[in-house]
């Protein structure tokens, strides 16, 4: 995918998440290229920065690189049951209210219940103790 990017951040490797467009982009000549190819709520990384660059009010040094991204990989914790490497999945949070060291790979960001992943690779179970009970393994998805 192509889309636009702060010059500034504009890093091979760079993780980011879509937060939807600005009010400024409404009447964005790229707006179709810059924002309309990404879904709102997700994660990307930049995959290559091309050498051309445009202008742009909103971000920092009012300028923007053109990039290719991919829909970023993303570490979460799911039913060791169903955690089989090449195997697709429906991500579904726990149901917790624990503030536990593993929150934030219950509950990963840009991940949503029902999305359908593939596990890319299962990282195990060790170091993993839930308060709750449930039995986890660590995995990467593809979503």
């Amino acid at each position: 995918m192509i889309t636009l990017i702060g010059k500034k951040i504009a890093k091979k490797g760079t993780v980011f998440m879509h937060c939807g467009p600005a009010k400024e982009c409404k009447t964005c000549r790229f707006r179709g290229t810059c924002v309309e190819s990404l879904k709102e709520g997700r994660m990307y990384i930049i995959k290559n920065v091309k050498d051309s660059e445009q202008s742009c009010p909103i971000h920092e040094g009012r300028k923007v690189k053109v990039v290719e991204v991919d829909e970023a990989k993303i570490t979460a914790l799911v039913d060791s049951k169903g955690a089989f490497e090449g195997s697709m999945l429906s991500f579904n949070q726990p149901e917790c209210d624990v503030d536990c060291k593993h929150k934030d790979l219950c509950f990963p960001e840009g991940l949503y219940n029902d999305d359908k992943c593939k596990i890319i690779k299962n990282l195990g179970k060790s170091n993993i103790s839930c308060e709750k009970g449930y039995d986890l393994s660590k995995v990467i998805l593809k979503c």
